[in-house]
């Protein structure tokens, strides 16, 4: 079979997803690509930030509202952060949440559910050729476009320009892209699912344990509806390799006998294994285009150093990539002086907050440093609505990303 389209996004993930429904809302036809046949598992954190409202907000609020009324996510309203000496600090999402649980703009969704609702979103749409079982292996660049080719050699793709959305081992990244993974900027996870954990947020909190034997990682526990939770862990790569650290055995080892966490999962039970997978992270710029291509999401190493948030910044880069294929569309250009733009607006959005994140993630290594801010955070209402304020002001974030700004906050009495 051979196709031919203006843009083909490879990868169905919800980048790629979000790419798609914005070029549809552009009215630019686009071809979505990828190897699975949904619904399809992915090995995740399975938590959606205020970010996912956003950007389905911009594209069609319909969207979102649909997502709300599903029964298989959950709502969740904040983060809560616990300092390697035990210090809970709570930080919602929004400061007059309280007043509006009706429209929650936090979630945790397993990613069989949460891709497969987006996947249904892009069937509806016309001006999107889905291709589902699409394993993509080959990419060659021609004077007008990219050909593409599957592994069984019976799929054919001409494309004037790609969208890489297919995840952090993507073929095109490395091989095109240049982009390779640097343990430095990598982090490891693994993640089983828990049914009957006991002491989950009220109000679906994450949480957040920068344990003091994981440091700079930590270990999550992301509430699901009825009782369960997705629950991980997640170390440096390089931490990993320089100490030789097996994750399962220490999930298992803090599940059992961490004093604190062991009583909540007295009674719990496991539901399936335990997986893993890798997360390349933004603590390091990375070129984002290229002549004809932009990389999203996990293929352009856009997952959030302290968090681990991928979801949300692969949407987000979806977007921005949509926007600026459809002005390569228009103006038939898609050489890689235009398409920098797209490099511009995703420093210009997410920028600030991948420093900031990275700043918190390297006070989290130091484990005096983190207890001191977060027993400032705990006594301070002001500090903890600053927090809040980060996710939703690109200022404040900005303020955040400096480290003087921590140095002061602690030696500050």
């Amino acid at each position: 079979m051979v196709y031919q389209t203006q843009i083909c996004i490879i990868g169905a993930g919800p980048g790629g997803a979000t790419a798609a429904l914005q070029l549809a809302k552009l009215g630019i036809e686009c071809i979505v690509a990828d190897k699975a046949v949904f619904p399809r598992d992915k090995i995740c954190g399975d938590g959606l930030s205020g970010k996912v409202a956003a950007i389905l907000d911009k594209i069609d609020p319909e969207i979102i509202k649909k997502f709300q009324q599903e029964p298989y996510k959950q709502n969740s309203f904040g983060i809560l952060f616990t300092a390697p000496n035990r210090q809970p600090v709570p930080v919602p999402f929004s400061l007059n949440y309280q007043k509006n649980k009706h429209n929650s703009r936090g979630f945790v969704s397993k990613r069989i559910d949460f891709d497969h609702f987006l996947i249904q979103q892009i069937r509806q749409q016309q001006k999107i050729t889905f291709l589902e079982n699409a394993h993509i292996v080959t990419h060659t660049l021609t004077p007008n476009g990219y050909t593409l080719s599957d592994e069984k050699e019976e799929l054919t793709i001409h494309a004037q320009m790609l969208i890489v959305a297919n995840g952090a081992h993507s073929r095109f990244a490395k091989e095109t892209g240049g982009i390779t993974m640097d343990p430095n900027h990598h982090i490891a996870g693994i993640r089983a699912y828990y049914n009957n954990v006991k002491g989950l947020h009220q109000d679906g909190f994450i949480e957040l344990h920068f344990l003091k034997n994981v440091l700079p990682g930590y270990f999550w526990i992301f509430p699901l509806p009825n009782g369960s939770a997705n629950v991980g862990l997640g170390m440096h790569s390089s931490i990993l390799h320089r100490q030789k650290i097996n994750l399962k055995k220490l999930l298992l080892e803090i599940i059992e006998t961490d004093p604190i966490l062991k009583n909540r999962f007295t009674g719990a039970t496991p539901q399936g294994g335990i997986d893993g997978y890798g997360l390349p992270l933004g603590s390091k710029r990375r070129k984002l285009y290229g002549n004809r291509y932009v990389l999203i999401g996990d293929a352009a190493s856009l997952i959030d150093p302290l968090t681990g948030e991928g979801i949300g910044n692969a949407m987000y880069s979806g977007f921005y990539a949509a926007n600026i294929a459809a002005k390569a569309v228009e103006h038939q250009n898609f050489s890689e002086n235009f398409l920098q733009q797209y490099q511009n607006d995703i420093d210009r959005v997410l920028g600030a907050e991948l420093k900031m994140s990275t700043t918190l993630q390297k006070l989290a290594s130091r484990p005096w440093l983190f207890n001191l801010l977060m027993n400032k955070a705990a006594k301070s209402a002001e500090l903890r609505n600053l927090l809040t304020a980060m996710f939703a002001e690109i200022d404040v974030r900005k303020k955040l990303a400096n480290p003087l700004f921590y140095l002061k906050l602690i030696f500050n009495k």
